[in-house]
């Protein structure tokens, strides 16, 4: 049987997961927003940061969330940004189908990434993905705006949300434009944890 599709993004207490300009990506702000996960010890070991890290249930989350994921789905902007700061062996470790119109030959990585690049939309992304993922779940990735596009597609099956204790003010807001008419949600799981709050939700047609 398939697997589900899902985010699983971090977010402000106002509603944004990502500065506006990509040049403020690693800045004060971003670092506040991703405080929770900088310091565990499997994404440190994931990004070859080095030894050590915090272990508990916010690690705990980070692991489940990669290997739970058979394939990762992201646009063009986030791809961007990442080609610029990811290490050379890229942290998905899995088939990566990135929403351009840009063509180009798939780019492959050390650690089992290989970045394919589908000029032809969300929807054929999305089947190439579950195929490469077999039986595991498809990972919408990011950014903001392909998230938005497959909720209001109805394609996700659900979504986590670490809610950081952190303002923005501005930026990319994670849900602007939804299609709250035809979206509804029904909670999962809420589990609060010494950096984040965990929220998770089936999406549900209204």
């Amino acid at each position: 049987m398939a697997g589900k599709v899902f985010f699983s993004v971090s977010m402000s207490l106002d509603g944004f997961i990502a500065p506006e300009s990509l040049g403020e990506l690693m800045g004060r702000q971003w670092r506040e927003l991703q405080a929770w996960i900088l310091p565990q010890r499997f994404f440190r070991e994931n990004l070859n940061l080095g030894e050590g890290g915090e272990e508990g249930r916010d690690n705990d989350i980070v692991r489940e969330t990669f290997e739970r994921t058979g394939a990762s789905v992201m646009g063009k902007r986030m791809f961007d940004a990442g080609e610029r700061m990811w290490p050379e062996e890229a942290p998905f470790h899995t088939p990566v189908f990135v929403v351009t119109h840009e063509k180009r030959d798939p780019w492959e990585r050390p650690g089992g990434t290989t970045f394919h690049f589908v000029n032809d939309g969300i929807e054929s992304a999305l089947d190439q993905a579950r195929e490469a993922a077999g039986d595991r779940d498809v990972r919408i990735a990011g950014g903001g705006a392909t998230i938005l596009e497959y909720v209001n597609a109805g394609l996700v099956d659900e979504f986590s949300i670490a809610l950081s204790p952190v303002l923005f003010g501005s930026g990319v807001r994670l849900f602007e434009g939804v299609d709250a008419g035809r979206v509804a949600l029904e909670p999962v799981r809420a589990e609060p944890s010494p950096r984040a709050t965990h929220l998770t939700y089936a999406v549900r047609e209204r």
